[in-house]
């Protein structure tokens, strides 16, 4: 009678209801009315605090690899489109922390997060609040193109599978200045001319308000205050020669097209973002144009300013594109830029670190049992 009376009890006892955890965003999405949350710009990132040993998240890719993290540990990379509800469990119940990020580039498409739940016994803690922030504008070198290729002949689905921005140099120092940051980088697209001349009338200017990067849709104000802007745009500009049918004459015409653009577009974002102190990157085919770039402020503009010439790389990632060797020593590049803004900043970690902040959560490290957690994946419609 009494083993009755307990299962009973136990039946009609409440179960915990999932909870969601508060999230730092790392990228511009669009928000559903279901909490959902579009993402499109290379480098997003999710992460969020948990005490527990259980979470549940919750995906639809349309051709994203989207990588999943706790506590800093790699515990699932998802390749396969369509929706996804992965569940981890025995984790041992202390503070953790959980991070998506998206590897690939998507110029049409993207991908939407659904939901990070803390299940069972889980609950949610604040989210981590950092006070560095650093956004990188590029083309495909910032997006991390192809970076993960041993060789440079790569068919069109290699590149898109070997592409991983988080190792791309905008991420790696972030991590090292143990700074939030955004990319906003497209593969192709250059300051008034795109590679080859494709896409004319688009360029990374033209597209940069946008939401996604595919889509016309423009975002909204967020509250996005970054200290840091690093640019690095013109190879697209001047890689190749000028096709029969383009707006320019010659190349003199495009170099000054390309310097007029580019201070027009410096003074938006000053005028978006009158906080920010900036490095403009070049390498030996445009430093001179970005020189002249800076040059040409005014000098209250001028002092925000700083360029940086970056040579020396052996271009072994897909089609000539940097590889990450060469990302790490652009990380490093630019962390020596860094200390000429007048910022203040050093460094949160050491290369050889890993870029992984000791500071950048306050959760412990990662615990022998975390190691042993388990997955439980499922292909379910979600909604």
């Amino acid at each position: 009678m009494s083993l009755l009376l307990i299962a009973a009890l136990a039946a009609s006892s409440p179960q915990p209801v999932p909870a969601a955890l508060p999230l730092t965003v790392g990228g511009r999405v669009e928000r559903g009315a279901n909490g959902s949350m579009r993402f499109g710009w290379p480098g997003t990132y999710f992460e969020a605090r948990f005490q527990g040993d259980r979470i549940s998240v919750a995906t639809d890719s349309k051709s994203e690899h989207l990588r999943l993290l706790v506590d800093g540990e790699e515990k699932a990379v998802l390749r396969e489109a369509g929706p996804s509800l992965l569940t981890l469990s025995g984790l041992y119940g202390g503070e953790h922390v959980v991070r998506l990020e998206k590897m690939t580039e998507s110029q049409t498409g993207g991908a939407r997060l659904l939901f990070i739940h803390a299940e069972g016994r889980s609950v949610p803690l604040e989210p981590i609040r950092r006070e560095r922030r650093i956004e990188f504008i590029g083309d495909s070198y910032t997006v991390g193109y192809g970076n993960m290729s041993p060789v440079r002949q790569c068919t069109r689905d290699q590149v898109h599978d070997l592409t991983n921005t988080q190792l791309g140099f905008g991420p790696l120092t972030a991590k090292r200045f143990d700074a939030d940051y955004r990319i906003h980088a497209y593969s192709g697209f250059g300051i008034v001319r795109n590679y080859n001349g494709s896409s004319p009338g688009m360029s990374l200017p033209a597209i940069y308000d946008r939401a996604l990067p595919g889509e016309p849709a423009m975002s909204a104000d967020d509250g996005w205050r970054p200290q840091l802007i690093v640019i690095n745009l013109g190879t697209n500009d001047f890689s190749t020669e000028l096709q029969n049918g383009e707006k320019w004459p010659n190349q003199p015409a495009l170099r000054s097209d390309y310097r007029q653009s580019y201070v027009g577009f410096l003074r938006k974002l000053m005028k978006t973002q009158p906080q920010a102190r900036f490095i403009l990157m070049g390498s030996d085919t445009f430093i001179t144009e970005v020189e002249q770039v800076a040059a040409s402020l005014d000098a209250a503009e001028r002092e925000k300013i700083v360029t940086l010439k970056f040579a020396g790389l052996d271009l072994m990632g897909c089609d000539w594109h940097p590889s990450l060797t060469d990302h790490r020593a652009l990380a490093e590049m630019i962390a020596g830029a860094i200390a000429k803004t007048g910022l203040g900043w050093a460094p949160a970690t050491t290369p050889e670190s890993g870029g992984v902040s000791s500071s950048s959560s306050s959760a412990p490290g990662p615990h022998p049992s975390a190691r042993h957690a388990r997955w439980r994946r499922s292909r379910a419609a979600l909604h």
